[in-house]
């Protein structure tokens, strides 16, 4: 009778754990933020690749190099700062319009909605990723045939750098639930996303260049395809021979990033009283 009890609870774990993750995706598709923040995403992605398009060839080459052409088809990293601001809404929402507590109501175990979060903002983060990398992509490939040259990328190297920013954005917006986890104010879990992006890893890399591989927005974006450091300082910035991290140890470093803010949020400001 315990092994059949235990079976049983077993076997419907499975699909509650899918209706939370099914609920969570209903939530993000009735957001009218998640399309605003995607339109920003690929318009910022379009605008980047195409200043990147026009200044390669005082950088890395023209467009009709692999190392032009390349940096303007990786030009994704900004898609990584929307996926995680995205995780930062859809945590701290909760809070914000007050349905955290209807929500907690229908599933007491909150770690376990934390989950559900994580996982259905990912896929979201990862849609915007993918996005961005056909954006970036076809910008690039525009300014080949613009200029008559020959594209200089294969097929196989392009979807790369368009399922690298894929998975880099959706590591980042599980990283962005944790953080709004940990934080539950949204201004103020926007503005630590952006001010460590754009400022932070700009400072501490530019710094202390030994510690750059290991910077998350910057190990993120590297997924993508981006050179070392291209993404977290701005379009066409030029490092010196600096080698990332490995693409699984790069994935790794960011998963694990969001696991472990995850984890401190589900020991410390998940279980606080809603109001």
């Amino acid at each position: 009778m315990e092994t059949s009890t235990s079976t049983s609870s077993g076997t419907s774990r499975g699909p509650r754990a899918v209706r939370l993750v099914r609920t969570e995706l209903l939530k993000l598709r009735t957001m009218r933020v998640s399309y605003g923040l995607a339109l920003a995403a690929l318009a910022v992605t379009a605008l980047f690749a195409s200043l990147q398009a026009a200044r390669a060839g005082d950088r890395v080459g023209p467009v009709s190099t692999a190392a032009g052409l390349g940096s303007v088809t990786t030009a994704t990293g900004v898609a990584l700062i929307f996926a995680a601001v995205l995780g930062v809404i859809a945590t701290t929402g909760e809070f914000r319009h007050g349905s955290a507590t209807l929500t907690y109501l229908a599933t007491p175990a909150r770690r376990r909605v934390l989950a559900a979060k994580a996982i259905a903002t990912a896929l979201a983060g990862a849609g915007y990723g993918l996005a961005a990398g056909v954006v970036a992509t076809g910008v690039g490939l525009i300014f080949v045939a613009a200029r008559g040259d020959h594209v200089t990328l294969g097929a196989g190297a392009l979807t790369g750098h368009i399922l690298g920013a894929g998975l880099a954005a959706g590591l980042f917006a599980a990283v962005g639930v944790g953080a709004g986890a940990l934080i539950r104010s949204q201004l103020a879990g926007v503005i630590v996303v952006f001010a460590w992006c754009l400022v932070a890893e700009t400072i501490v890399g530019s710094t202390v260049n030994a510690v750059r591989p290991y910077l998350p927005y910057t190990a993120a974006s590297t997924l993508g395809g981006a050179k070392l450091g291209a993404a977290a300082f701005g379009p066409g910035f030029s490092v010196s021979g600096q080698a990332p991290l490995p693409f699984l140890g790069a994935a790794a470093l960011v998963l694990g990033l969001g696991v472990l803010l995850a984890l401190v949020a589900g020991r410390t400001t998940v279980p606080r009283d809603i109001t």
